[in-house]
């Protein structure tokens, strides 16, 4: 019997048992109780270790086993790590690490190798002296991506042999056998990933690259390498970083104008907690800080990102103080005053790091807030006294931004909401819906008011709501919190949305658990989605976090034919519905404008949620979405323009 009828054979005996448990006329007792063992609870319920079985949690196969060779880099036994995704969907990472102990396991009498592989809550990494700091924590990371894989093969090199296994759905299907001599030492892992559990995944080089490249920040020194066997022509990049975070700081900050050219940088171990900062100021607006616990992002901060922020207003108040540089009528500086135009790496190594969760997002000890609070404290305290006019410009970049921020508190008020439920106070032109669940009801961001009247007119207005924008909003990657809010179409998408904005911001405030970009698909529609989703990305980021924010996907062409009418997306959908309706007396509308379309029309293709394709914006790489947002809206145009030439080739449906 295979591993997979074995499993399917588990699953079956558990339905009946459950089955036969509801046929008890609705009685609750011991045997309501089901116990899932081993790789069964990880394929039954795997979002409970990888997040989600989406584009995230999908990707996060290949994260879990890079990780394990990261953990030996900073053990200081690896310096190269190969990722290749092969044509046939499943992916091999290799490393020149130590290899994976193949002996015998003394008390589970399996090899180790099977062990790591099959048993959750099984590793070297428990006891610090395999690992004194690591990624990997619980013992479930490549187990996990074994029980989710079809297939997985491992290739150990170590005392001179390569030693191979093969497994089918998180269970061995074969022994631990020699298979050649070798020179070499490290692990080779392939695995293709379920495709009943991943459905209609593929992996993205650009998102794997991203994140490649920031572990090759992370870890200075170490060479990563991706490489896409997948087409005719195999590509691979090369990610190697003897910078560290200041290279980071430095890439980050490429396409912005800097305040000074050197970004400060300092490394200090205290208490077991190793702290390593870069940062630098820009003369934008935006704060861009990305924070790391033992290489894995910790994008919903903790302790030790509030340890920084807080030395760091600290520190410049201090400065600030000491060398008389308030003038009158300044006020302290806070925080967000402090962090404008900053761009920061904070990474630090903890020995017991206590993380919200298996996908780890935010570091929750205490401790670790005290010791980041201190050395930033005390190191920034220097570089300011050793470089006055550096402090000078920080300090009257701060007090710049607390003039403003005390005008943004005036202006805020003019878009904060008495209540979720006074539409008195919504906008004008807003077409709200009747229900008042958030999580039932969606909001579309319609560009200009002709696609606005056909949404209004096409809509079920019990769950949707249409915003109408009027033009091109405000970029605001150039502009101050005070005057975004002087904009009269950003005054009105704040306040449907109800969240309010800045430091008031609460994403749980929302009105709609989905809010949808639906734009033109032509050069004006594109740049609008893009100036939306700026917005978005600086001023509401959590929204996109959290999953609320989508794009809608409206058809380019209308074929119809007799008493056939279809929709195609793109020109090879456009050829394919010509071929299956024979080719001749073939009407066909190529649409360049969601004006054009009637409220049917709409409706049944970009509105109606059981035909319509949205695509969820997410952030699987803040730091490179930071760039990239730069990139295209910054002041500078020779970026900008070397993008356009490296990224022409990859446009679809452009019209001219």
């Amino acid at each position: 019997m295979s591993a997979k009828d074995i499993l399917g054979k588990n699953e079956m005996i558990d339905e009946e048992q459950h089955e036969e448990q509801q046929q008890k006329n609705g009685n609750y007792d011991a045997s309501a109780i089901q116990v899932l063992k081993g790789m069964e609870a990880v394929r039954r319920r795997p979002a409970m270790y990888i997040g989600d079985t989406g584009n995230r949690g999908f990707h996060h196969l290949i994260y879990e086993v890079v990780d394990n060779s990261i953990d030996e880099a900073m053990a200081g036994y690896c310096d190269k790590i190969v990722v290749t995704l092969n044509p046939d969907g499943s992916v091999t990472v290799e490393d020149n690490g130590r290899g994976i102990p193949v002996d015998m396991h003394p008390t589970q009498h399996k090899p180790a190798l099977e062990v790591v592989m099959t048993m959750l809550h099984a590793g070297g990494k428990f006891d610090h002296q395999t690992y004194k700091v690591s990624g990997g924590l619980h013992g479930v990371g490549v187990s996990v991506v074994n029980a989710l894989s079809e297939w997985c093969e491992v290739e150990v090199s170590r005392d001179g042999e390569v030693h191979h296994q093969r497994y089918e759905y998180g269970v061995a299907t074969t022994p631990v056998k020699k298979i050649a001599k070798t020179k070499r030492h490290g692990n080779k892992t392939t695995f293709l990933p379920d495709k009943s559990i991943f459905k209609k995944q593929e992996f993205n080089y650009e998102t794997l690259a991203s994140r490649l490249r920031e572990l090759s920040f992370l870890n200075a020194g170490l060479k990563i390498i991706l490489i896409d066997a997948r087409g005719k022509e195999q590509v691979s990049t090369e990610f190697y970083n003897k910078g560290g975070l200041e290279a980071f700081v430095k890439y980050l900050n490429e396409n912005k104008n800097v305040m000074f050219p050197k970004p400060v940088y300092f490394h200090k171990e205290r208490d077991s907690v190793d702290v390593e900062l870069s940062l630098q100021y820009t003369d934008g607006y935006s704060e861009n800080i990305f924070s790391y616990v033992n290489n894995i992002n910790t994008i919903e901060g903790g302790s030790h990102l509030v340890g920084f922020k807080t030395a760091l207003t600290r520190t410049i108040n201090n400065y600030a103080t000491k060398n008389n540089l308030f003038k009158n009528g300044d006020t302290q500086i806070q925080g967000e005053d402090a962090r404008e135009g900053l761009t920061a790496v904070l990474s630090v190594k903890v020995v017991d790091p206590q993380f919200e969760g298996q996908t780890k997002t935010k570091l929750g000890n205490s401790e670790v807030k005290g010791i980041v609070e201190s050395i930033v404290g005390e190191y920034l305290a220097i570089y300011l006294e050793e470089n006055p006019s550096v402090a000078r410009k920080i300090v009257e970049k701060c007090l710049s931004a607390a003039r403003s921020r005390e005008a943004a508190r005036k202006a805020r008020e003019l878009v904060r909401r008495k209540s979720a439920l006074e539409s008195s106070a919504l906008p004008g032109k807003l077409a709200d819906c009747s229900m008042t669940d958030p999580s039932l009801c969606e909001i579309y961001i319609v560009e200009g008011d002709s696609a606005g009247g056909s949404a209004k007119q096409g809509r079920d207005r019990r769950f949707q709501a249409i915003l109408p924008l009027r033009g091109k909003i405000l970029n605001v990657e150039k502009a101050r919190l005070d005057k975004i809010l002087a904009n009269e179409e950003i005054r009105s998408l704040i306040t449907a949305l109800g969240t309010n904005i800045g430091e008031e911001f609460k994403a749980e405030n929302t009105r709609y658990g989905k809010v949808i970009i639906m734009t033109d698909a032509d050069i004006d529609g594109s740049h609008i989605r893009t100036l939306i989703l700026t917005f978005f990305y600086r001023y509401m980021k959590e929204l996109i976090e959290s999953g609320h924010v989508y794009i809608a996907q409206p058809p380019l062409y209308r074929l119809k034919k007799a008493n056939q009418e279809l929709y195609a997306f793109d020109d090879e959908e456009r050829d394919r519905l010509i071929e299956r309706l024979g080719g001749n007396g073939i009407s066909i509308q190529r649409y360049k404008g969601l004006g054009e379309m009637n409220p049917e029309q709409l409706w049944k293709t970009t509105m109606n949620p059981e035909t319509r394709t949205l695509l969820q914006v997410d952030l699987e790489n803040a730091a490179e979405a930071d760039r990239i947002f730069t990139t295209l809206m910054g002041d500078e145009v020779e970026p900008r323009r070397k993008f356009i030439e490296e990224h022409a080739k990859y446009v679809r449906n452009l019209d001219v």
